[in-house]
Formats: C-alpha cells, sequence, structure tokens
C-alpha cells in the first residue's frame, strides 16, 4: 500500500466518522434526506460515485493520475444520474411489488416490503432488482459510457458541457465485447443483482445511500472491465 492510499483512507475515515461518533450528524443526514431526496441523491452520487471512478484510475494506472480525467464534469454527471437512479428507485421499490401482488401465489408481497425482513420481503426485494436490472441497468450503464466518452473528447475540460454529445460516434466507438460480455453478461447477474436485493431490504432512507455506495464499486468493476482484451 502506497503512502497516497494511506492519505485516501484516513480521509474517507475522516470524512465518515462523525456519522458513528455523533447522533446529530446521522440525523441531519437522515432529515435532509427525507426533505430533500433528489438533491441529497445528486451530492451522493457525485461524490461517491466519483471517488469509485478515481479508484478506478487507481486500479488501471496503479496512481492517483487526474489529468485530463475530469473530477468536476464526471462529478455533475454522476450528480444528475443520481437523480436519475433515486427517481428509479422509487419507480421500481413501488411498481414492481404491486404488480406482484395481483397474483395470488405472491399477494401480500406489496405488505411485506414496508415491513422487517421476512421471506416475503427477500423474495420482493430479489424481483425489484432483477426487474430493474434487466431493463433500467443496461441503458443506464451505456449512457454513463456514453458520458465517460464526451468527457474524455475534451480532455476532461468544463467546456465538454457546451459542445453536443456525438452519440452515433461515441456508440460505434464501444467495446461491445466487453460492455456485453463483462459489464452486462457478468456484472448484472452476478453483482448488480445480488446487491440490489440488499438495497431493497434496507429501510427507503438507505437505500439512495446504499446505491451510490454501489457507484464505487462500479468505478472498480469499469477499471477491471477496461483491462479485459477483447
Amino acid at each position: 500500500m502506497k503512502k497516497s492510499d494511506l492519505i485516501i483512507l484516513l480521509c474517507v475515515a475522516l470524512l465518515l466518522s462523525p456519522f458513528f461518533i455523533f447522533d446529530s450528524v446521522y440525523h441531519t443526514y437522515l432529515d435532509i434526506n427525507r426533505s430533500f431526496p433528489i438533491l441529497a441523491a445528486f451530492v451522493k452520487f457525485a461524490i461517491l460515485s466519483t471517488f469509485g471512478e478515481v479508484l478506478g484510475v487507481r486500479i488501471k494506472t496503479g496512481k492517483y493520475t487526474l489529468h485530463h480525467f475530469g473530477l468536476l464534469p464526471r462529478a455533475v454527471v454522476w450528480g444528475f444520474l443520481g437523480m436519475w437512479i433515486a427517481l428509479s428507485l422509487a419507480v421500481f421499490r413501488s411498481g414492481v411489488p404491486a404488480f406482484l401482488d395481483q397474483f395470488s401465489c405472491l399477494h401480500g408481497i406489496n405488505a411485506a416490503m414496508m415491513e422487517s425482513f421476512s421471506d416475503m420481503k427477500l423474495m420482493g426485494a430479489f424481483a425489484i432488482s432483477v426487474v430493474m436490472n434487466t431493463s433500467f441497468a443496461p441503458v443506464f450503464m451505456t449512457i454513463h459510457k456514453i458520458t465517460d466518452a464526451h468527457i474524455a473528447q475534451y480532455q476532461g475540460k468544463l467546456n465538454c458541457f457546451c459542445h453536443p454529445i456525438r452519440i452515433k460516434e461515441i456508440l460505434s466507438g464501444i467495446n461491445w465485447n466487453v460492455q456485453w460480455g463483462f459489464v452486462f453478461k457478468k456484472t448484472i447477474p452476478f453483482f448488480w443483482i445480488p446487491a440490489h436485493t440488499i438495497t431493497f431490504i434496507l429501510p427507503k432512507d438507505l437505500q439512495v445511500l446504499f446505491a451510490a455506495l454501489c457507484g464505487v464499486a462500479l468505478g472498480v468493476i469499469l477499471a477491471i472491465a477496461s483491462l479485459k482484451k477483447d
């Protein structure tokens, strides 16, 4: 472990420690999360998911080289993606159990999602995760790939937001062997579906935060994917 890694770990510990030491800090977080859920999602994803991509750089290069990385543009994009994710979590969390509740063998699953952990709640969380990750997730991952490529085209400068995204050009340049064969085919069933099953078991106040923490894992996963050859 390098000195830079120790510094990063220390900074993370200092950032998180007040939530565990002071109850007032944690309760303030809950109040903000309930009063301004979309804004809170923006902040959480902008910080945590961007940090995940920084870790990805560390994995790929062996150091925290952020030249032309576009730290601020990526944080802004992640913030808006986080707002979209928060909205999607709410839609799938409500819609999937309501649909399943129509079937006699699954009747009661909607109520179970509001209660403490049970077999029925686990089944509901798994169903929500499967539906979300087989519909929303591939679209989200592709859009994230497009925005990353757009930021890279302008060397990570903020003026990238002043230029239209060349979607057709970027899509044609994506390594679909990796995008399909690894990012979709392997990470969705073996990581994202289990991870989001846990997400939907958690209380609502913690679901978006846990999803943002999964964004840290996403940065690591995408870094591994970029190292894979065709």
